[in-house]
């Protein structure tokens, strides 16, 4: 789902060379018969709290006639398992609100809501756009 857009030309001529330019870029591809189905893109990051590293899940996706097959249950026991060798403390994502069957999927294998303290609620995500940049990047 995402954004619902395609990527750039921008991001198609760059994007794997930049990823592999990145320090703690983790690509997890999932097959079906030899055929692509899936990929995982996770980004090392630091929890402060627990003083441990954590992976979050940038990117997800299973191509629509892969879907409903346990790919994307495979994906995501896949990422726990890198994220366990790393010693993370956690794994975290987003999700759209309105992508129901990823958000029952994540809960059904244990992703909740980011909350410290039940009485302040759960986590918001934010962002802020910056102007673009770099040459050829619109």
């Amino acid at each position: 789902m995402g954004g619902g857009g395609a990527l750039s030309d921008y991001a198609r001529r760059h994007l794997i060379d930049r990823l592999r330019e990145r320090p703690g870029v983790h690509v997890l591809l999932a097959f079906v018969d030899d055929l692509p189905a899936g990929l995982a893109i996770c980004m090392e990051g630091f929890s402060t709290f627990a003083c441990r590293p954590l992976l979050n899940i940038h990117d997800f996706a299973v191509l629509p006639q892969f879907r409903g097959q346990g790919v994307a249950r495979d994906l995501l026991a896949a990422v726990e398992e890198k994220a366990r060798t790393l010693s993370c403390c956690k794994i975290t994502l987003e999700v759209l609100e309105g992508n129901t069957p990823a958000r029952q999927l994540y809960q059904a294998i244990g992703f909740e809501g980011y909350e410290l303290n039940p009485a302040l609620g759960k986590a918001v995500f934010l962002q802020k756009k910056l102007a673009a940049t770099l040459e050829g990047e619109r």
